[in-house]
């Protein structure tokens, strides 16, 4: 396995939750304990959460226009360049992982090709980000809300740092696509 091959990890992830999740309840239903509850819980939103993401990065990319980086949704505002500088992304932009680190080599994409791809991740992290509270709506099935909101809240902000990331690069891509137009 290679040191980024954060794609397999994440489907491994999906199938050993998913399995742990399918377990922990067929042994919930025959042995009825406070424990097997728990665990099938905790698997079976574990799973959720991974499944959620690989369904999401399969479908969004293809909602999403080739014209995307003109449209006024992944425009970057005037605030978040002031506001990117504040959190540093600079700094720590290279300790997050990346699902297919190829679709973002510019040696093997144009740069038109790559500030899409960046427009879809950005847009597959927001709808993750969404999609990552579903979960509180079984609080009135399986109460604990602390822990759904908890486990919600800290997904959507991990996805947060994806979009964030995207929303840095772009721009920084999109003057060099100028510049090279420029120049032809």
């Amino acid at each position: 396995m290679k040191k980024h091959d954060f794609a397999w990890k994440l489907k491994a992830s999906t199938v050993l939750s998913g399995g742990l999740a399918l377990l922990t309840a067929v042994l919930f239903y025959l042995y009825p304990t406070e424990i097997l509850e728990s665990l099938a819980i905790t698997f079976g939103t574990i799973f959720y959460h991974f499944a959620m993401r690989l369904l999401v990065g399969a479908i969004v990319p293809a909602l999403v226009g080739m014209e995307a980086e003109t449209g006024f949704w992944f425009r970057q505002k005037r605030f978040e360049e002031k506001l990117y500088g504040m959190l540093r992304v600079k700094q720590w932009k290279k300790y997050l992982p990346t699902y297919a680190p190829e679709s973002f080599d510019l040696s093997k994409h144009s740069i038109e090709e790559v500030i899409h791809t960046c427009c879809c991740s950005e847009a597959v992290h927001e709808w993750i980000m969404l999609l990552s509270f579903l979960p509180v709506l079984t609080i009135p099935v399986f109460g604990a809300p602390w822990v759904f909101w908890i486990t919600s809240g800290l997904a959507a902000l991990f996805d947060g740092c994806f979009v964030i990331l995207q929303r840095y690069n772009r721009p920084r891509l999109i003057r060099i696509l100028d510049k090279e137009r420029k120049r032809l």
